[in-house]
């Protein structure tokens, strides 16, 4: 199984009065992400599920995403601010060891997540950034950090 963490690209800052929850990607977020995606299709990346928290600016990112790779995004609640490791277990519980998830979310969450995942060691996901690990045991999921690639290496490409 390969799990890919998207850390959700640039958002407008909160404004007075504004949740979280409600920020929304910048125009230059919604750029980087449509480069993001085009070179994710472009690679061959093939997500068999593509899961997203609830929040707004996290959601554009994957509906972008979804649309490129042609899989349909999911919100999950699991990936609202706290998601973890024993959370990647309960998302990929039923997948098949052949199965691609794309999960998209926030930091410093994905980071703390990815280290763990690997047995530990300093993890700094870039907004916008992008994370392969391929997992080499199930129970608990534990694999290898195949590639990070930095959102500006997205935007030069793209």
């Amino acid at each position: 199984m390969q799990l890919y963490f998207l850390r959700h690209a640039i958002a407008h800052d909160a404004q007075f009065g504004e949740s979280d929850f409600e920020r929304e990607l910048t125009p230059d977020g919604i750029l980087l992400t449509r480069h993001t995606a085009r070179l994710l299709k472009v690679l061959g990346v093939a997500p068999d599920r593509l899961y997203t928290s609830p929040l707004i600016r996290a959601r554009q990112t994957a509906e972008i995403v979804g649309q490129m790779l042609s899989v349909a995004a999911q919100v999950r609640g699991e990936l609202s601010p706290g998601f973890d490791a024993s959370a990647v277990e309960l998302l990929t519980r039923d997948a098949g060891h052949d199965d691609d998830v794309f999960f998209v979310g926030h930091e410093p969450d994905f980071s703390q997540t990815i280290s763990t995942l690997i047995g530990g060691g300093q993890v700094l996901m870039k907004k916008g950034g992008l994370a392969r690990i391929d997992v080499t045991t199930y129970h608990p999921i534990c694999g290898e950090l195949v590639w990070m690639i930095a959102p500006k290496v997205f935007k030069r490409l793209g």
